[in-house]
């Protein structure tokens, strides 16, 4: 048989017993690894050269904080297009700022969530999940950012007035009396706005219950009078020492 045509019988002998090996041995790598896994089924780690360079992971501090300045872009975004939602006069206008919202607080929300898995200390992502949460209507969520944020910081006036909001949505009208009066004492600004909501709250279940029962709203609207009474003099009196 001429030498050329014995050599071709070799070499495709020798092909098809590669195709044989890697279909018995895990796609023909030393131990049926795969590339850039490091031979994990027992083979040996492919050359350095063989491995493709990966992007460089960001340390946890960094992810959070990277995560943390996204969030705050799409809280900005979504406090952007509530302002258009306000002025806009077209249903269909307001109807596509709505969307856009909605949008803009998920992301925010998201974001967040990335900062809190790799900083569980970081206040800030409490505090504005809490936030997100309390927009999107989600009290109990909500509630429960707060109670991180505040074991971590319990001077955050602010988020002691937002989880407040939550209370009243969720007609828990004790933690939210208890939490007017620790503003009241400590931050007269936001106690105020607490207790607009707070009316807010009482004139809404006025004119429809929602499950509360009438003694306990005639109960909270003598509390809510005679808080705004104090409020009003206390405030008269600082003004006119």
């Amino acid at each position: 048989m001429p030498r050329i045509i014995f050599g071709c019988l070799v070499l495709l002998a020798g092909l098809g017993a590669a195709v044989q090996e890697t279909q018995a041995g895990g796609q023909g790598y030393p131990g049926g690894g795969r590339p850039g896994m490091g031979g994990q089924q027992g083979g040996v780690s492919p050359s350095v050269g063989e491995i493709p360079s990966a992007p460089p992971v960001d340390k946890p501090d960094a992810a959070a904080t990277k995560a943390y300045k996204s969030a705050v872009k799409s809280l900005n975004k979504a406090h952007e297009y509530e302002e258009a939602m306000a002025k806009a006069t077209n249903p269909d206008k307001k109807a596509d700022e709505l969307d856009k919202t909605g949008d803009a607080y998920g992301k925010a929300l998201d974001y967040f969530t990335v900062a809190i898995m790799n900083k569980g200390d970081m206040v800030e992502a409490w505090n504005g999940a809490g936030y997100v949460h309390l927009r999107l209507g989600a009290y109990n969520e909500s509630i429960d950012d707060y109670n991180h944020t505040l074991a971590l910081k319990p001077e955050l006036y602010e988020a002691i007035e937002h989880r407040a909001e939550a209370y009243m949505a969720l007609d828990r009208l004790e933690d939210a009396k208890a939490s007017y009066m620790n503003l009241f004492n400590h931050a007269r600004p936001l106690a105020d706005q607490l207790l607009v909501a707070m009316q807010k709250w009482l004139g809404t279940h006025r004119v429809a219950a929602n499950g509360m029962r009438a003694a306990d709203i005639d109960s909270f609207d003598k509390w809510l009078q005679e808080r705004d009474g104090i409020a009003k003099q206390t405030a008269s009196a600082a003004a006119n020492p």
